[in-house]
């Protein structure tokens, strides 16, 4: 395989948002990020605190959601959201964009949103992710003008969804498209070189992040952690548990 143990770990910002999850699977899943030695926690807000203590001197990223999932607070509470973020321990920030601002293509106060908020978490020594949500956004001239402003903005990630983006379907049932293919060629076209990009939604096994990787993603959301990289260690013979580059003598 083309690429290491490290590089496929370092991709993953471990998702514990799930409203549903209780403390307890909340620390759970900290370890479970130290012990794969991922990128990033993409935690909950009013657990940041207990993160950053949980992964103090693991390598392992506190990153906190903003606005979270759906962009629509007001951007003074957005603001508010980051400083007591950072102030809790969090050095990334995953921040939901207005989708209904967007769609209004009122772009001065998007842009002023995004600035404001990348602003707050320079001040803290943090970096910014910009979730678009693209299921919400029906055309790419949305999604164009986003990585426009994001770029000349100079935000360190743009990102492609929350994982929480439910589109009402014709059957009446809700769905979500998440990380495609074409949305993150899009996203790499218009964005400028020196933003990343972050893939979230509906990718859960190993090949699907080794897909995003080649399409120039640097980050991938995932809740799905310990069945990709578990699939990693296998292929490159590697024994469960390690995340060493190291092959083992197992017969993996």
């Amino acid at each position: 395989m083309k690429y290491s143990y490290k590089q496929l770990a370092k991709m993953i910002d471990h998702s514990l948002l799930h409203p549903t999850m209780t403390d307890k699977e909340l620390i759970e899943g900290c370890k479970t990020a130290i012990d794969y030695d991922v990128a990033a926690v993409c935690i909950k807000p009013y657990f940041v605190k207990e993160t950053a203590k949980i992964l103090k001197g693991s390598g392992v990223a506190v990153c906190s959601v903003i606005g979270f999932p759906h962009g629509n607070s007001t951007t003074e509470i957005k603001v508010l959201e980051t400083r007591k973020a950072c102030e809790d321990g969090a050095t990334e920030i995953d921040m939901v964009v207005n989708a209904g601002k967007a769609l209004g293509e009122d772009w001065d106060y998007v842009k002023h949103e995004i600035q404001a908020i990348n602003e707050e978490c320079k001040k803290n020594g943090a970096i910014l992710k910009v979730i678009f949500e693209n299921d919400f956004l029906p055309e790419d001239k949305f999604k164009i003008r986003l990585c426009e402003i994001c770029s000349d903005l100079g935000v360190a990630f743009i990102k492609t969804s929350t994982g929480y983006g439910f589109v009402k379907g014709s059957d009446g049932k809700y769905s979500y498209a998440g990380a495609t293919e074409k949305d993150l060629k899009l996203m790499r076209k218009y964005a400028g070189s020196e933003v990343q990009i972050k893939a979230a939604g509906g990718i859960r096994n190993l090949d699907g992040l080794i897909k995003v990787m080649d399409l120039g993603c640097t980050r991938l959301g995932a809740s799905a952690t310990i069945a990709i990289l578990e699939e990693a260690k296998k292929r490159l013979g590697m024994a469960p548990g390690n995340s060493s580059d190291t092959p083992s003598n197992s017969g993996y």
